[in-house]
């Protein structure tokens, strides 16, 4: 027959990882509906104008603006944090939903095995954990006896995260603050185009018009694309951050043997901490 804490564990491994599991990635209609109002509202606004769509493609100008905002983020940014930058903006489109309040009962459920059975209890769930941060963080436990230390690897494995998405975060402001500049390139260089007409009134009228059309690139890839998106980024990382916040007090507590409903206490206080701020 076998013990409760085996059975107990069974029980974790075969439902735990359910109840919580990072569930498959919607669309983030929201950011979807933004991008779209955003541009609609320009759009719109320059129809309402009279001036025809059609005079605000200059390829000039986006050529100098687009070609000249990825050169700069291939100067500025190394490889590595280029592609993760890249993956980010991908990812933002669809990103996986994470219930929090089922996070915390599956760290209740580890917590009230390794009180019974001991924190080696728990050797046999590992693979079935939801969540690679709080894996990491209870393998660390069973590797290791000082708290201290296991405190210490999570710490930094959770800064370093951090640090990560505010590199990619920082390689989508830094083009957005070339952006502009080049579009004031690509009208300096619309300008004198339009003095080479000189002789021209009418010509040189179109000209100028024509010209500033690469500020309007500019400025719209930097405040309508970039921008947001590097802000977005962030949103995510400190979100991700919080829930690792959340997942190191659990395997903290877990390995200080504190008591369940005590422990469900302190990761509750999460969800409070965050809805004060929502107010």
């Amino acid at each position: 027959m076998a013990t409760p804490q085996i059975a107990l564990s069974q029980q974790i491994t075969s439902e735990a990882p359910l109840q919580h599991r990072k569930r498959s990635r919607p669309i983030n209609l929201l950011l979807l509906i933004g991008v779209a109002i955003a541009f609609g509202a320009m759009l719109i606004g320059i129809l309402c104008s009279g001036i025809s769509m059609r005079y605000f493609l200059q390829p000039t100008g986006a050529v100098i603006v687009l070609g000249g905002t990825l050169g700069v983020i291939l100067i500025t940014t190394p490889q590595a944090t280029l592609l993760n930058s890249i993956r980010r903006v991908a990812g933002l489109i669809s990103t996986p939903e994470l219930d929090r309040k089922a996070l915390v009962e599956e760290i209740i459920q580890y917590a009230r095995l390794a009180r019974r059975g001991g924190i080696l209890a728990l050797e046999p769930s590992l693979d079935q954990m939801s969540h690679p941060f709080l894996r990491n963080g209870l393998q660390s436990a069973l590797d290791m006896s000082s708290r201290q230390e296991i405190q210490d690897v999570l710490e930094t494995e959770l800064r370093m995260s951090q640090q990560h998405g505010e590199a990619d975060a920082k390689a989508l402001e830094v083009a957005a603050g070339y952006a502009p500049t080049l579009g004031i390139i690509g009208t300096v260089v619309g300008l004198i185009d339009v003095l080479r007409q000189f002789s021209n009134p009418q010509a040189m009228g179109n000209g100028i018009g024509a010209a500033f059309v690469s500020t309007i690139y500019g400025l719209a890839l930097a405040n309508l694309l970039l921008l947001p998106a590097a802000h977005r980024i962030r949103a995510c990382v400190m979100e991700t951050f919080e829930t690792q916040e959340l997942m190191l007090e659990g395997v903290l507590g877990i390995v200080d043997s504190v008591h369940p409903s005590l422990l469900q206490m302190r990761l509750n206080a999460f969800f409070t901490k965050r809805t004060q701020n929502a107010l």
